[in-house]
C-alpha cells in the first residue's frame, strides 16, 4: 500500500488542499440557507419562514447525529492510518457507516411518529402549525440520506480526497437552489415545493457520497467491515461527541438568547420584535464566518489526527499553528467589516425604522466584538478530538456555550438590561479563547517533550 501524503507532505500544502475544499462546502451550506430563506418569504410569506425556523431543530439533531458519527468514525479512522493499521481503519469506516443508516432510519421513523407534539415543543403556533407540519413532514425523509452524506463526506475526507468530499455537499445545495425558485414560483407548489427540493437536493448528495464506498484509496472493505461493533461504537461516539454536543448546545443558546431578547427588549423602546429581528441578523452574519472557520477545523483534522497517531509531533503542532493562523487571518476580515460597515451588512438583508436599525448596529458591533478570537476555541475542541482525546475536545466545545454564555446571557442583563444580554458573547469568547490557549498550550509542550525523548533514544 502507497505511502500516505498525510505524513510526509508539506503541511502548508495539505492544508490548503483538505480546507479550500471543505470551506467551499460550508459556505456553500451558509449562502444557501440565506437564499432559501429568500425564496420562501416571497414565494410562501412570512408564515412559510416561521415554519421552516420552527422545523429547523430538526435539522439541528440531524446535524448533532451526523457530526456525532461522521467526526467519531473519520477521527478513530485516521489515527489507525497513522499507526499503519489499515483493518482497524477499515472496520472504524464500515461501522461508522453501518451507524449512519441506522441512526437514519431510526431518526425518520421517530420524527414521524412525534412530529405533532415536537412541532409545538419548538414553539409552532396555530397560524403556523399547517406550513410546519407540511414542510418538516416531507424534509424528515431526507434526513437519513443527510446524516450519511454528512457523515460519509467527514471520511472522504479522511482517505485524502477532499475535492470529492466538497462535491458531494455542494452538488446537492446547488440543486436545492435551483429547484426552489421552480417548484414555488413556476410549480407554485408552495412550502410543499420548499420542503420537495431540499429532500430531492440531499438525495443528490447522498448519491454521489455513497458511490466513493467502491474507490476508496487507503483502505478495502470486507463484509464484515460494516458488522456493528460496540466496542467500535463506543469509540466512535467518544470521538465525535464534542462536535455533537456543541451543535447541541447552540439549540438551547439560541433559546435562551431569544427569550431574553424577548424580556428585556420590552422594557426598552426597541420593543420584543427588533431585538428578535436584529438577532436573526447578526447570527446569519456570523454563520459566513463560522463557515470557514468550521472548514479550516475539517480540514485540518484528518491532517493532525494522521500525524498524531504517527508519532510525527512536530507535523501535528505545525498544522494547529498553521490553522490557527489562517482563522485568524479570515477573523481579522470579519472584524474588520462588522465593526466598519455593520450598516451596509445589515441593509443586505431589507430596510426597516430608525429603531430597528440602531438596534441592529449596536447588537453587530457588541455581540460579535470578540469575533476575532473566538474561532481559535472551535479549532481546539477539533484538534483534542483529532488525536483522540475526547473529553478535553468535549470540554472546550461546550465552554463558550454551556459553560460561559448560558451564564452570562442570565446574569448580565440583571445589572445591564438588554446590553447584558449583548455584552454575553464577547466575555464569552474571550473567555473560551483564554481556556484554549492554556490547555493546547499545555499539550504542544508535552508532545514536544516526548518528541524530544525519542529523539535522545534514537
Amino acid at each position: 500500500m502507497n505511502e500516505n501524503p498525510l505524513g510526509y507532505e508539506k503541511i502548508s500544502k495539505l492544508l490548503r488542499d483538505f480546507a479550500i475544499p471543505s470551506i467551499t462546502a460550508t459556505l456553500v451550506g451558509s449562502v444557501y440557507n440565506i437564499v432559501d430563506q429568500i425564496f420562501i418569504g416571497q414565494g410562501v410569506g412570512y408564515l412559510g419562514n416561521a415554519a421552516t425556523n420552527v422545523s429547523y431543530p430538526f435539522s439541528t439533531i440531524c446535524l448533532a447525529i451526523s457530526l456525532l458519527i461522521g467526526i467519531g468514525s473519520a477521527s478513530c479512522f485516521s489515527l489507525y492510518l497513522g499507526k499503519k493499521d489499515p483493518e482497524s481503519a477499515a472496520r472504524a469506516a464500515g461501522n461508522g457507516i453501518s451507524l449512519m443508516v441506522i441512526f437514519g432510519l431510526a431518526y425518520l421513523i421517530i420524527g414521524e411518529a412525534l412530529l405533532t407534539p415536537l412541532l409545538h415543543l419548538f414553539g409552532s403556533t396555530k397560524d403556523v402549525f399547517p406550513y410546519a407540519q407540511q414542510y418538516a413532514g416531507i424534509t424528515l425523509m431526507g434526513m437519513p440520506f443527510l446524516i450519511i452524506t454528512n457523515g460519509m463526506s467527514n471520511l472522504i475526507r479522511a482517505d485524502g480526497s477532499p475535492r470529492y468530499s466538497m462535491t458531494c455537499m455542494v452538488i446537492g445545495a446547488i440543486a436545492n437552489t435551483i429547484l426552489d425558485p421552480i417548484f414555488i414560483f413556476t410549480f407554485h407548489w408552495g412550502i410543499f415545493g420548499a420542503a420537495l427540493a431540499t429532500v430531492l437536493g440531499q438525495i443528490l448528495s447522498f448519491t454521489f457520497a455513497i458511490r466513493y464506498l467502491y474507490r476508496f484509496k487507503t483502505i478495502h472493505f470486507q463484509k464484515d467491515s460494516f458488522y456493528p461493533s460496540i466496542k467500535e461504537t463506543l469509540k466512535t461516539c467518544s470521538m465525535g461527541v464534542s462536535s455533537s454536543v456543541n451543535q447541541i448546545a447552540i439549540t438551547f443558546v439560541q433559546i435562551i438568547l431569544y427569550n431574553s431578547l424577548t424580556y428585556y427588549g420590552a422594557q426598552t423602546a426597541y420593543g420584543s420584535d427588533i431585538p428578535l429581528a436584529a438577532c436573526g441578523i447578526v447570527m446569519k452574519t456570523n454563520a459566513i464566518i463560522l463557515a470557514v472557520v468550521v472548514g479550516i477545523s475539517q480540514g485540518v483534522q484528518p491532517i493532525i489526527g494522521f500525524n498524531y497517531g504517527a508519532r510525527q509531533y512536530p507535523r501535528v503542532r505545525e498544522a494547529y499553528l498553521l490553522a490557527i493562523k489562517w482563522n485568524l487571518i479570515v477573523s481579522a476580515i470579519g472584524f474588520f467589516l462588522l465593526q466598519c460597515f455593520p450598516q451596509n451588512i445589515i441593509s443586505l438583508f431589507g430596510d426597516g425604522d430608525k429603531l430597528y436599525l440602531e438596534f441592529a448596529v449596536l447588537f453587530m458591533r457588541i455581540y460579535l466584538f470578540m469575533v476575532l478570537v473566538n474561532g481559535v476555541q472551535l479549532l481546539s475542541s477539533s484538534f483534542f478530538t483529532a488525536i483522540g482525546k475526547a473529553t478535553r475536545g468535549a470540554l472546550l466545545a461546550l465552554t463558550r456555550q454551556v459553560f460561559f454564555l448560558i451564564p452570562l446571557i442570565l446574569i448580565l442583563p440583571l445589572r445591564f438590561g438588554i446590553l447584558g444580554v449583548l455584552y454575553a458573547g464577547p466575555v464569552a469568547d474571550f473567555s473560551a479563547f483564554i481556556l484554549s490557549v492554556i490547555l493546547v498550550s499545555r499539550e504542544l509542550k508535552k508532545q514536544k517533550s516526548i518528541s524530544q525523548k525519542e529523539k535522545g533514544l534514537e
